[in-house]
């Protein structure tokens, strides 16, 4: 059986619609988390930065808050990240350890096949 699948995002990102849409349509279950709703938790937040190579691959440089952030060291930057979960890009979707961010359908291909 497969790996509970989450999906980070925001409830307008075309992109994130685009995940929802893709696991919907393959039929596997996942849990959509609202950035506007709630963030992640330090542990979550973690484990991305991790399992992507590092905290400046998961700050999406469009966002209109991009410039609160951009010089920070990445220790503040990770607080900024706690306090203002819109400044990630989206949507980030993981699946047990493997975490994707962005537009990936190849990858969440992946994350359901057995």
């Amino acid at each position: 059986m497969a790996s509970a699948i989450q999906i980070f995002g925001k409830a307008k990102c075309f992109d994130t619609k685009k995940a929802q849409r893709f696991f919907k349509e393959r039929n596997a279950s996942f849990q959509f988390i609202d950035f506007r709703i709630r963030g992640m938790s330090a542990g979550e937040l973690k484990s991305v930065v991790a399992a992507s190579g590092g905290i400046d691959n998961v700050i999406d440089e469009k966002s209109k808050d991009y410039l609160s952030i951009k010089y920070l060291l990445d220790d503040a930057k990770f607080e900024k990240l706690l306090e203002n979960p819109m400044l990630l890009k989206t949507p980030i979707v993981r699946c047990a350890k493997k975490v994707c961010i962005g537009y990936q359908p190849d990858v969440w291909e992946s994350f359901i096949s057995k």
